[in-house]
């Protein structure tokens, strides 16, 4: 079920703020909980008892760690085996095998494993549940329906963020909702759904037709273009879903951790890594490059460390090459522009010109490694980036793309990806006729993006896939 369906804007949600807001406090997570559960069902209920064994490994190897622990280094490898074997079977076993088939020239057939959908979020979850009550830093939950709205909460269990136990544990105890809070959150949501529906899905469209023309007849502006849509687009799909989820966890009363911090500011690639897909990259911090020995170390272990982590990240999105690639060139960048000192942030204004420059191949040719077919098509496009490969001239016009809408969709991405309209929020935010205005202006966005959802039957979320 998508946060940008009609099933779950004038059905699921509804219902859900209804029945939670009628029963006692008492009630609301057992609410949540099964809403999360028939939410998850709706879209792939085969893989339910996944996920009800994900939680209830968890649970039980929580307890045991902490009741025994002489032996809570293996209880914690024999847990966090399990689960990186289920993530690893579903998602990586027919890659590996394809792998086997090509370096060794055998036939071994694909299983056609499929995907569950969110199981790279909440896999991660579980993990950083686990190793937080082995460091003991939280103590295990007793109530194992609780473990299971940790696990399952619906705003974010499909993609993200990736929210650690120790930061929401006294939010699933005792939480106080408010007035306030489910205005700010229902303000947000809808920031998100319009950023999702206006924007993400109108550059999808434009990224899909250079895609779908044959690679040999691709220029090099058709080339940056489909770069460039592709950049906005994929950071107005995961920005506003990550939106919709922290709104909607506001509208329940939890406040979780932001995703995004205007990542195309970043003057460097590390930068970047700690802008976008914020509890990805601190995930990855706290449970593999700091128990790897982080920058505590001498310094070519301290930049196998960086490798490890940043390829772990390219590695988490998927099993193809180009995500072997993504692992890669992440790993080497970040490692390059720690040797040379180019990941400290500049202090001459012609130095930040020339960092904001750099960012643009940098950041093109990552986005481009998720959103190629695949690999042998990602080594044709790329060069056409610097005019290789190129025929003399483009098969269609601009007017083949996009029309005035278009474009102005496009200089509202790019605004808002600069964080025009923040700055504007924090001068306006105290006048009141501001504030009539931001209201309007809200309903008049969802009013659009619920009639964009209704004609239009483009509404991939591209994180799903990863």
């Amino acid at each position: 079920m998508l946060f940008s369906s009609v099933t779950f804007l004038f059905l699921f949600l509804p219902l859900t703020i209804i029945i939670y807001y009628l029963l006692p406090q008492k009630f609301r997570n057992a609410v949540l909980l099964v809403a999360s559960i028939i939410f998850y069902a709706f879209g792939e209920p085969q893989f339910l008892l996944l996920m009800f064994a994900t939680i209830l490994v968890n649970y039980l190897g929580a307890l045991f760690i902490h009741k025994f622990d002489k032996y809570k280094k293996i209880l914690l490898a024999i847990t966090i085996l399990i689960n990186v074997g289920f993530l690893a079977y579903f998602k990586y076993v027919d890659f590996l095998i394809e792998c086997f088939n090509n370096i060794f020239r055998t036939h071994h057939s694909i299983l056609h494993i499929a995907l569950p959908l969110g199981i790279s979020f909440y896999i991660f979850q579980a993990i950083s549940y686990i190793v937080d009550v082995y460091r003991g830093e939280i103590k295990p939950q007793k109530s194992l329906y609780k473990l299971a709205l940790y696990i399952s909460l619906f705003p974010q269990l499909i993609a993200g963020p990736i929210i650690k136990y120790h930061d929401i544990a006294d939010q699933i105890e005792n939480r106080t909702e408010s007035l306030e809070l489910f205005y700010f959150g229902l303000r947000r949501f809808i920031v998100g759904l319009a950023r999702k529906v206006l924007i993400a899905n109108s550059l999808g469209l434009i990224v899909d037709k250079v895609i779908e023309l044959p690679i040999d007849v691709i220029t090099t502006w058709e080339s940056w273009l489909g770069v460039i849509c592709y950049a906005f687009q994929i950071y107005n799909d995961f920005g506003g879903y990550a939106d919709m989820a922290v709104g909607l966890c506001a509208m329940f009363g939890f406040v979780i951790n932001e995703n995004f911090n205007f990542p195309f500011l970043s003057l460097s690639y590390s930068e970047f890594w700690h802008r976008w897909h914020i509890s990805l990259g601190t995930w990855v911090k706290e449970y593999i490059y700091i128990p790897l020995g982080g920058n505590r170390c001498k310094p070519l272990r301290h930049y196998f460390n960086l490798f490890i982590s940043f390829f772990i990240i390219g590695l988490w999105h998927g099993a193809t090459a180009n995500m072997v690639g993504l692992g890669i060139y992440n790993g080497v960048l970040v490692v390059l522009e720690k040797l040379t000192g180019w990941s400290n942030r500049p202090n001459n204004k012609i130095l930040v010109i020339i960092h904001h420059l750099y960012m643009i191949p940098v950041l093109g040719i990552s986005y481009f490694l998720l959103r190629s077919p695949d690999f042998h098509y990602t080594v044709k496009y790329l060069p056409k980036l610097i005019g290789i490969g190129v025929p003399e001239k483009a098969s269609y016009l601009f007017q083949y793309y996009f029309d005035n809408i278009d474009i102005f969709i496009i200089f509202v991405a790019f605004l808002g990806s600069i964080g025009i309209f923040k700055n504007f929020l924090k001068i306006s935010k105290k006048s009141l006729a501001y504030n009539i205005c931001k209201d309007v202006l809200l309903v008049f966005l969802l009013i659009l993006s619920i009639s964009a959802i209704a004609e239009s039957t483009y509404n991939p979320f591209i994180y799903f896939k990863f």
